[in-house]
């Protein structure tokens, strides 16, 4: 048992020879949104596969909603994917259903009163605005609207946590921004505990209540935003300048 939601305790993970996970350590208590930064390779999407059970450490624990899951089947794993939920990069939308009918989806063989299904999924298409849209097919929309219908998806599961792995990326910035801030506000309606994965400093600084700061397959850093941004670490400092680039370079584009 851990006194904490998500915890790595010196977690290792390779893949033939190459190690992708050195010795990770880190913890998320309930209610917090941690952010992983880090540059593509460093092991981020592979930590929240370790979360719910996708891979198995070489070595460590692994702590979800305060219990060793470390070696726990898959059948285990089923009862925790219910209470822990990831909206994936792709978004993992179903082609042939209807946006509508991709929200429902999770309800159908979990909502006690099937009545109140169309009411409850009317409820997230409005809260993640995409309401308007909510009689098109995953192939009419842009990749951010896409994002925002996943992420209505994993709330009608009602979990405890929510893992969002690159919410931003493939995305050109006003919409960034839009789901940097659908996810602040789901934050603050319902304090529920998440992990961000992703490496846009202007998203992490908007919802990050600790960053874990993945170089090399190590945790450089793990703290408060505000110890990031001050920090004099100079992989640190040349990841923050590179980043804050990026938007000024769309503009001259």
């Amino acid at each position: 048992m851990s006194e904490h939601y998500f915890e790595f305790r010196d977690v290792t993970r390779s893949f033939d020879d190459h190690v992708v996970l050195d010795r990770v350590s880190f913890y998320v208590d309930p209610g917090e949104t941690a952010v992983i930064l880090g540059r593509s390779g460093v092991g981020k999407s592979v930590t929240l596969k370790h979360i719910l059970g996708f891979l198995s450490p070489d070595s460590g624990r692994v702590i979800v909603a305060g219990k060793d899951v470390t070696d726990w089947s898959e059948e285990e794993f089923s009862a925790i994917r219910q209470r822990v939920t990831m909206v994936f990069q792709s978004g993992a939308l179903f082609d042939s259903l209807t946006v509508r009918e991709n929200v429902a989806f999770p309800l159908e063989s979990r909502e006690p009163v099937r009545d109140a299904i169309p009411i409850r999924v009317q409820a997230l298409l409005e809260m993640l605005e995409v309401a308007d849209v909510a009689d098109k097919l995953p192939s009419e929309l842009s990749t951010g609207m896409k994002r925002s219908v996943a992420i209505a998806r994993a709330l009608a599961q009602d979990p405890e946590a929510i893992l969002y792995d690159e919410p931003t990326t493939m995305v050109d910035p006003i919409m960034a921004g839009h789901i940097g801030d659908l996810i602040l506000k789901l934050k603050q309606l319902f304090h529920s505990t998440s992990i961000v994965v992703t490496h846009d400093t202007h998203l992490a600084r908007k919802l990050a209540d600790r960053v874990i700061f993945l170089h090399e397959g190590r945790v450089r850093f793990f703290g408060p935003w505000s110890g990031f941004e001050s920090s004099d670490d100079p992989t640190i400092k040349h990841f923050r300048l590179e980043d804050e680039l990026i938007p000024a370079l769309d503009i001259i584009e």
